[in-house]
């Protein structure tokens, strides 16, 4: 075989070839020195820009919730009491980066198809947002076991009333952020709601909490609250009141009973009521807590406060006698009328007769400001401090319209409005002998 001999042209492009490998490998060398050098800087001189590069990427801040305080009656028995939920949120970023099945999580929580669904495209670029609120711990630890992108549990508290509707007007109830909304819930918010803490927790790459690293701030459960109210006068007070309700056929219904004693509330029963453990069927009517925000005029229920004042001014006794002839009794151009002609009558069938004609004699025969003084001394025309929201204070007539139709009006509960609960503590003054 004749070998040919090699040409210049390709002793060129040899050289060349071998010329442009070195340079790429002292490159490569190069490179690879200054890696190591980096590294090995970033190990041992600046260590700590390693360790905070990754807390960036590991550590997170989160809130510690705060339990609310109970809610107590008088003997320890619970009306309001916290327990432990969990809500499932979505992070629809990275739910859609990792194309979580979101029909299935609504599968899961019992959604209408297509509606999780709707709400995470329409906040494909927030972060955050609520999927359903308020599961148990074990129907929200099925869930979060499928580990799905983007889907995480949050434990807060749902608020719990064991005795349900025959509390329900005077306790009230806490919306999905268990902050107060009704009744007393709502009126010592700030004592029962607690303060919530922050911590430092380490999360991996799917976002699950590995570790918790430190607690910056304690959390700082709500105070409990001991009321007046006694559950066992309560339900027999509810009990009898949706009897006469239903005896009378009546649209609604007020019963109060106070410790005529010391003046507290016992019981408060309204009807219609309401369950705040689930207020789907909730109505606005139903809300109203008529014993302390329903004005009227309280009628003959004022005439043992006329009789109380004609016997506190010395002019009448128990034995003294009116002459309610013929059933009438004309005030300047104001005619009085019971409903017949009771004749002569002492003080005692005044009340059993409640007789109309017999109070506007008592009136007329005190000096004009005496009964509206004691109405005023009684309570009426301003609130009883009780601490209910909506309480109204009643009214009574200025000192100025005291004429004598109005103050003879008045001695039979006609002129003056009152709630119900200022009507109970005007009896608790009389039946605790506070007026001799």
């Amino acid at each position: 075989m004749i070998q040919r001999p090699l040409s210049k042209k390709t002793d060129a492009a040899a050289l060349q070839f071998r010329h442009r490998h070195y340079f790429m490998s002292a490159g490569l060398l190069l490179l690879l020195v200054g890696l190591v050098g980096r590294a090995s800087y970033l190990t041992v001189v600046d260590s700590e820009f390693l360790r905070k590069q990754g807390d960036a990427r590991s550590l997170r801040i989160e809130p510690v919730m705060a339990m609310r305080g109970m809610i107590l009656d008088r003997n320890g028995a619970p009306l309001a009491v916290s327990t432990p939920v969990v809500s499932i949120w979505i992070n629809p970023r990275q739910a859609l980066a990792g194309k979580a099945s979101i029909s299935s999580l609504e599968r899961d929580l019992a959604l209408p198809m297509g509606s999780l669904v709707a709400r995470v495209n329409r906040n494909a670029r927030k972060g955050f947002m609520y999927a359903k609120r308020h599961l148990s711990p074990a129907a929200a630890e099925l869930i979060l076991a499928k580990e799905m992108p983007g889907v995480y549990g949050m434990t807060e508290y749902r608020r719990f009333y064991p005795e349900a509707d025959v509390t329900s007007h005077m306790i009230g109830f806490t919306d999905l952020d268990d902050r107060g909304k009704e009744g007393l819930e709502l009126s010592l918010d700030d004592q029962l709601a607690g303060e919530a803490g922050v911590k430092r927790v380490v999360k991996d790459l799917k976002g699950h909490r590995v570790q918790d690293v430190a607690l910056i701030k304690a959390a700082h459960p709500g105070k409990d609250i001991t009321l007046s109210f006694d559950t066992r006068v309560q339900y027999a007070a509810y009990r009898e009141l949706a009897r006469g309700v239903a005896e009378h056929h009546a649209t609604a219904g007020v019963l109060v009973s106070l410790d005529v004693e010391t003046g507290e509330v016992l019981a408060m029963a309204n009807l219609p009521s309401y369950n705040p453990n689930n207020r789907k069927q909730l109505t606005v009517n139903a809300l109203r807590n008529r014993a302390v925000t329903d004005q009227f005029e309280p009628g003959s229920t004022l005439k043992p406060f006329t009789v109380a004042a004609a016997l506190e001014s010395g002019k009448f006794n128990v034995r003294s006698h009116f002459n309610t002839t013929p059933g009438t009794f004309k005030v300047l151009n104001k005619l009085v009328r019971d409903h017949e002609n009771y004749g002569v009558i002492d003080m005692p069938t005044l009340l059993t007769k409640s007789s109309n004609v017999a109070s506007a004699q008592i009136a007329m025969a005190l000096p004009r400001d005496t009964l509206p003084l004691l109405h005023r001394r009684l309570g009426f025309g301003r609130s009883t401090g009780s601490g209910f929201p909506g309480e109204s204070a009643g009214s009574m007539q200025p000192s100025n319209r005291w004429n004598p139709v109005e103050v003879a009006t008045m001695s039979y509960g006609y002129g003056v409005t009152v709630t119900a609960l200022q009507l109970a503590q005007a009896y608790a003054v009389i039946a605790s002998g506070g007026i001799q």
